[in-house]
């Protein structure tokens, strides 16, 4: 058998001569002279190639603790004062992975000021002493714990507020109407006393002056200042020629006076489809209520009638006006073009062809002159005054008393002042004359609407909405001016039940 070899001189063998056949035998002499120099020098490496497994479990190196697993446990130690020198890094790395291994062995663990579960827990808790103690005067999260119970008590509050509200019962609008009512009359009336007792005070004064607004034109050859007064004194001498008769329906056999409130309704519409002035419809109305006033007329023939007072007041009042095939066509052919020129001779030799008829809107016109030329004063004006035409209760009355009482009225819903000593001049009428037409006005305003196309003709904005304006004024406060002095009874019934409502 071959000698058997030592560790030892494998060990110190040629890695290149590892397939030779010779060896060489170590006497003691020659291992004590390979000992020697290796304690120097290179006695580490050896040793430590050939060291055993007890030099593996000493944690003096920092090799030994990068190699130890992450999972393993049992390579984990606690490190000695000294090594926590090196950096807070690893130790930093070493806490968190004994937290969590702590965690995952113990399942429950205990809490600590310095460890992270600590802030989920402490939510919790904080909720808890914050519900038993809402009040916290201290800083940090106690502050931010009150503000966080005050929360959802504002929103348990608005809760309780928006189930209070659903649960009340719905307020009527009848109930805040009456209301809204009665506040808006008590200051018309207040301010009505106020404007009573302004005028009484000026009336106690000694007379007031009455403003010369004509002497302003006197250098105006338009205006004609030097015969103004006289023209106005002449046209009111003329108002009660031509004046019709206010009970000529009671000769008409086939005719009301509701037949003929349609027919001037459907003139209005005629009126604003041709575009022509306002003094063409007044002449028009009061061509036919003259001519009705004379002669006696089938139903039938009642729109031929208004057909050819529209056309002949076109002729008298515009610069061009339509011709007579329009008048036919607007008719629905229901007249010829013979028979409208053969009704309008008759017509003109029934009133003896005097048609000088004073027109309320020069009375109008003049009025406005003394309200400084309001337009707004003005277009409620030729509103209010327009009611005249479609309501026969105004037919006893001179065109000028209609125009300073639509005058008077509308400075009144548009509160423009009391009725002063000029406007009183200028209108020849005074506040107590003006009164009974002042009523009339209001009391077709509070009514329900019986002509359409006059209602929409003035609810544009053209002109100002006034036939809503002044319906919703009068709707307010009627009642202030109506004490049931109205002819018709059934006044005060509707008016009583709409402000019910």
């Amino acid at each position: 058998m071959p000698p058997a070899r030592s560790l030892r001189q494998r060990a110190v063998t040629n890695e290149n001569d590892e397939n030779a056949g010779t060896t060489t035998r170590l006497t003691r002499a020659k291992a004590a002279a390979l000992a020697a120099p290796d304690a120097q020098g290179n006695s580490g490496v050896t040793k430590q190639a050939l060291q055993s497994k007890k030099s593996s479990n000493i944690p003096n190196t920092a090799a030994t603790r990068k190699r130890a697993a992450l999972g393993d446990l049992s390579n984990m130690t606690k490190p000695e004062a000294g090594e926590n020198k090196e950096g807070k890094k690893a130790t930093t790395s070493r806490v968190g992975l004994t937290s969590k291994a702590t965690t995952q062995s113990r399942g429950v663990q205990k809490i600590t000021r310095n460890n992270t579960a600590r802030s989920a827990l402490g939510v919790k808790d904080a909720n808890k002493r914050e519900t038993s103690e809402p009040k916290r005067s201290a800083s940090g999260a106690g502050a931010l714990g009150s503000t966080s119970m005050k929360r959802p008590s504002a929103q348990k509050s608005s809760h309780t507020e928006r189930s209070a509200i659903s649960e009340e019962p719905p307020r009527k609008k009848v109930e805040l109407e009456k209301k809204t009512i009665e506040k808006e009359v008590k200051l018309q009336k207040e301010r009505i006393l106020g404007l009573e007792s302004e005028t009484q005070a000026l009336e106690d004064d000694e007379e007031e002056e009455i403003a010369d607004l004509d002497a302003e034109d006197m250098y105006d050859p338009l205006m004609t200042a030097e015969y103004v007064v006289e023209i106005f004194d002449y046209l009111k001498e003329l108002e009660p020629a031509t004046m019709p008769n206010p009970d000529y329906m009671e000769h008409q056999d086939e005719l009301e006076w509701k037949m003929r409130g349609i027919l001037v309704d459907w003139l209005i519409e005629v009126h604003t489809r041709f575009r022509l002035l306002p003094e063409t419809l007044f002449l028009a109305v009061n061509i036919i209520d003259r001519f009705l006033s004379a002669e006696v007329v089938a139903l039938d023939r009642l729109q031929l009638v208004g057909v050819t007072a529209m056309f002949i007041a076109s002729k008298y009042e515009e610069v061009l006006s339509p011709h007579v095939a329009n008048f036919s066509h607007v008719a629905d052919e229901t007249f010829s073009d013979k028979e409208i020129l053969d009704a309008e001779r008759h017509v003109l030799a029934t009133l003896n062809y005097d048609i000088s008829y004073p027109n309320p809107m020069n009375f109008l016109r003049r009025i406005s002159k003394a309200d400084n030329y309001d337009i707004q004063t003005r277009t409620l004006g030729k509103y209010l005054m327009e009611i005249s035409l479609l309501d026969h209760r105004f037919m006893c009355y001179r065109q000028s008393h209609v125009a300073a009482a639509a005058m008077y009225l509308a400075r009144l819903i548009l509160d423009r002042g009391h009725w002063h000593a000029t406007l009183s001049h200028y209108a020849g009428y005074t506040k107590e004359e003006i009164m009974p037409v002042f009523r009339l006005m209001i009391d077709y305003l509070h009514r329900p609407v019986a002509h359409e196309a006059f209602f929409k003709k003035y609810a544009s904005k053209k002109f100002l909405k006034a036939s809503i304006v002044t319906r919703q004024w009068a709707k307010k406060y009627y009642q202030l001016y109506l004490n049931g002095d109205n002819d018709d009874e059934s006044t005060e019934t509707t008016s009583s039940s709409k402000i019910s409502q």
